[in-house]
């Protein structure tokens, strides 16, 4: 088969997956914590490493500007981010950020990321300490994650695993459906606040 045509198939039996009760239960539990967040005024923090850390970047926005909860991503601050990675390491660099922020009960911690972080494996530990400071203060635990999702869907409170349908391409089929994910979270009735241009531009 033509490698195109395995990758689209692969993006369709993950949209025909994401269908079953079991998913729509997760996506529709993050949509309402995100949104009692919002409501009790409490902030959404987003983390990610690697692409995860680009789509965080990406979904700050719009969940700011779309959603209108304050959002915010430590990989954002470059120079703060790379200070910390500098002088105090990586495993720490993420939940340093959270703590100056004060992280609390009222906020709610987001993860895009393919593993989910193994301690186990020392596999994505600045993700794995921020969820254990997270559950200490408990605050809202929410993930997107490939494969078995390691600690974050251990840990949160809903977790959106994206399918793996064909093994070569857990990492491209993940990180693809991660922003599918947000986007059809961001445009969902609960959440959806502020018009987007191209929805309200006159033809």
């Amino acid at each position: 088969m033509d490698f195109v045509d395995r990758y689209l198939d692969g993006v369709t039996e993950i949209a025909d997956r994401l269908r079953e009760e079991d998913f729509r239960k997760s996506l529709n539990g993050i949509v309402s914590t995100i949104q009692e967040t919002k409501i009790r005024k409490g902030r959404l923090f987003i983390i990610g490493v690697g692409g995860g850390a680009g789509h965080a970047n990406h979904a700050v926005n719009d969940f700011r500007k779309i959603v209108g909860i304050e959002a915010y991503s430590p990989s954002d601050n470059v120079s703060e981010l790379t200070a910390r990675i500098n002088d105090e390491g990586w495993e720490s660099c993420y939940a340093e950020y959270l703590k100056v922020s004060n992280l609390n009960s009222k906020d709610c911690l987001l993860i895009f990321s393919v593993g989910g972080g193994n301690p186990e494996f020392g596999l994505s530990m600045n993700i794995v300490q921020s969820l254990e400071l997270a559950k200490e203060r408990e605050a809202s635990i929410l993930g997107i994650v490939g494969r078995d999702g390691g600690e974050t869907a251990k840990l949160a409170n809903f977790c959106v695993t994206i399918p793996q349908v064909n093994e070569s391409l857990t990492t491209a089929l993940t990180e693809s459906y991660q922003a599918v994910v947000w986007h059809l979270m961001i445009s969902h009735p609960t959440l959806y606040s502020s018009p987007m241009r191209w929805e309200t531009a006159k033809k």
